[in-house]
């Protein structure tokens, strides 16, 4: 029997290279797939990533075999979650004969909800990112980020005004390097009990009531919003770093309200 004509082709990306430069990052960019994310309550959720996968390249290779990476994608049956990830990350570097790499994957995640008067139900969708990645002499650090739609009433406008105040939707990002698993609804959660007032997908009449006027007992300015969520985060041991921005789209003015802090946990 003929051996596969494929053998005697020529391995381009495997010859060397006289440049003699690393690459630090290499690979495929915007790739859309469907995957299964495991939830808080043990069930699975289907949703479709956006993922970036690269790894470091040696100064004396011409270039990386870019098939592998999506080979590494069909392969994979695992439902993706904190724990699974970074076996994803450590398979994809030895498949591409890497010592450092990095795998990132965006994604829109449901969460159901039930409006607080009628407890009529509903989807919310949020942003969330997963990232796995290796340095060349580190361990695999994985990175959990989280966009929570909010509601957020200014404490000022409540303060001057007669009657009324202005309130906005914002968009809190929660960013948190693990130490350990830990749920994607439970970062959700600091940012929504948080803010003024948190978003529903349905609401009924006495919901709407509901939200309003809580909205109203509960005014926060952006700077209040960020440093709330910073003590949440500074006493989760699970989390070894973390980040938190929210960007106010605000209801008088043509611009947004943004503030930002980080830090690290003992």
């Amino acid at each position: 029997m003929n051996a596969p004509e494929y053998l005697f082709l020529a391995d381009v990306q495997s010859s060397a290279d006289p440049r003699q430069l690393a690459i630090q990052h290499v690979g495929v960019k915007g790739v859309r797939y469907p995957i299964r994310v495991a939830a808080a309550d043990g069930s699975t959720t289907h949703t479709v990533a956006r993922l970036n996968m690269t790894v470091a390249l040696p100064p004396e290779v011409k270039g990386t075999h870019m098939s592998r990476f999506m080979e590494l994608l069909e392969s994979n049956e695992d439902t993706v979650s904190e724990e699974t990830l970074p076996n994803l990350l450590q398979d994809m570097l030895r498949r591409l004969q890497a010592d450092s790499g990095r795998i990132e994957m965006e994604f829109p995640y449901f969460i159901r909800k039930q409006a607080p008067v009628s407890g009529v139900t509903s989807l919310l969708d949020y942003d969330v990112s997963l990232i796995a990645e290796k340095s060349p002499l580190g361990s695999v650090s994985l990175t959990l980020r989280v966009v929570a739609p909010v509601t957020s009433l200014c404490p000022c406008s409540k303060e001057i005004s007669a009657y009324g105040a202005h309130n906005q939707r914002s968009h809190i990002t929660l960013e948190a390097t693990l130490r350990q698993p830990f749920a994607i609804e439970s970062l959700v959660r600091m940012a929504e009990e948080s803010a003024s007032c948190e978003v529903f997908g349905l609401l009924k009449r006495p919901d709407e009531k509901w939200v309003t006027e809580r909205a109203y007992d509960n005014p926060k300015f952006v700077e209040d919003l960020v440093r709330d969520i910073a003590l949440r985060l500074k006493n989760e041991p699970a989390i070894a770093r973390w980040k938190v921005a929210s960007e106010n789209f605000e209801s008088i003015h043509n611009h947004s309200a943004y503030a930002e802090m980080w830090g690290c946990n003992e």
